[in-house]
């Protein structure tokens, strides 16, 4: 069954509450049949869902795309179902990936699935009749694999399956795959049709690399009896064309465990002048109409933009103290106007030295500068004080010597912009 892919630049006019707002914002890359979603999200609420494997113990900005649009389906009336892969978890995705995934035990599962259910719960109205979080281990461990292939294994062709970019790519690359995330895709597409059997969820979202997936599901649903739908998300990368979400130190963590509200906070407030007014659509629920006005701003008055930006996401993940916080820290870190001058406004671990810590990884790591190159430019002009002596030598390192009282060194970029680091 050939899935049509939707050209989001036609002129489609929905008449949902729902599709309108994901469209209008930006969530929209792939549908299965966009139109008929149109209809069944007219005629009533759907309940949809959305995915996550438990391979760490907290989710990140990645995942935030998909959990923003299941917030946006809640929102219009709808009914979001966030799927912990219990089960999926211990077979690895292939999709889009060089090499095969660790594999997990289930008490590493089991961990890694609390932690993201905290996580889940801060975003999600869980109440009664709110967001459903359920785990795929319910029904898969289940299975017996005679049984499993009986009733599964003639729904799906490996032929078809190898035209699946994901398995493709792996292949031309003469990377192995192991029969284990091979039969991924089949246990994501039961899930789905699981779903639909359990919880009359007839909706699944996803990013844009599990479009093979999400179709294998909606087949084999309609071979069911059933009428299913998939909707993915686009692959989001930055205006210098890097995958977002990643920096020099990987990946941007939602659980402040892995990464600190403020060190969120400073993420978003450092997004690239030609990535704001995206990112403020997709990872914010601003109205347009204050989003637009935003978008008139130019210059160093873009810097508003990237505060509400921040503090928006930050409210949304963290909380709204956290975000009080990290504001309130920021402002004393940039303004020059540390509240208390002794206490560390970052913290790093004392075998960051023994490993040659550089000034231009030290800036990044503290937030004044996004990448290597950035901090080599403000290094080269002058701007950057190193325990309030001016270094321009980029190839600088940080040594014992320049640690002082309390294991701690000072480091600033300017006039405003100040911090207090502290090996521990």
């Amino acid at each position: 069954m050939n899935m049509p892919i939707v050209d989001t630049t036609r002129s489609f006019k929905p008449k949902s509450e729902a599709l309108s707002i994901l469209i209008e914002r930006g969530f929209l890359h792939q549908c299965t049949d966009l139109e008929a979603l149109d209809a069944k999200l007219s005629a009533g609420p759907v309940t949809a869902y959305a995915g996550f494997d438990a391979t760490s113990d907290s989710l990140h900005v990645g995942h935030l795309l998909p959990m923003m649009a299941m917030r946006w389906l809640q929102k219009t009336g709808n009914t979001p179902i966030l799927l912990m892969g219990g089960g999926t978890t211990r077979i690895g995705d292939p999709s889009f990936r060089s090499e095969s995934r660790p594999m997990l035990d289930q008490d590493q599962i089991a961990t890694n699935i609390e932690a993201i259910r905290a996580t889940v719960e801060r975003l999600f109205d869980t109440g009664p009749k709110g967001a459903q979080i359920v785990d795929n281990a319910e029904w898969l461990t289940d299975f017996r694999f005679l049984e499993f292939l009986q009733d599964f294994g003639a729904h799906f062709t490996v032929n078809r399956m190898l035209t699946f970019d994901s398995v493709r790519a792996r292949l031309e690359a003469h990377q192995p795959l192991s029969v284990l995330e091979f039969c991924y895709m089949m246990l994501q597409a039961v899930d789905f049709v699981e779903l639909a059997k359990r919880h009359d969820c007839c909706l699944q979202v996803g990013g844009s690399d599990q479009w093979g997936n999400i179709v294998n599901g909606v087949d084999l649903g309609r071979r069911a009896g059933r009428q299913l739908f998939g909707l993915t998300l686009p692959l989001l990368t930055t205006a210098s064309g890097s995958k977002m979400g990643k920096t020099n130190e990987g990946a941007v963590w939602l659980n402040a465990e892995r990464l600190s509200a403020f060190n969120f906070w400073q993420f978003w407030r450092n997004t690239a002048d030609g990535d704001v007014i995206r990112y403020l659509k997709l990872f914010t629920e601003l109205p347009m109409s204050e989003i637009n006005r935003l978008a008139q701003l130019q210059g160093e008055e873009l810097n508003e933009a990237k505060r509400v930006l921040a503090t928006s996401v930050t409210i949304i993940v963290h909380g709204a103290r956290a975000a009080a916080s990290a504001v309130e820290q920021a402002d004393a870190l940039f303004n020059g106007n540390n509240i208390d001058e002794t206490k560390p406004t970052h913290y790093l671990a004392l075998g960051d030295l023994a490993k040659r810590l550089g000034l231009l990884e030290l800036l990044v790591k503290t937030g004044f500068a996004t990448s290597n190159s950035e901090a080599r430019r403000l290094v080269t002009s002058g701007a950057v004080r190193l325990n309030n002596r001016i270094e321009m030598q980029e190839n600088r390192f940080i040594s014992e010597g320049d640690i002082q009282v309390g294991n701690q060194l000072t480091l600033s970029v300017g006039k405003r912009r100040r911090a207090l680091v502290a090996f521990v």
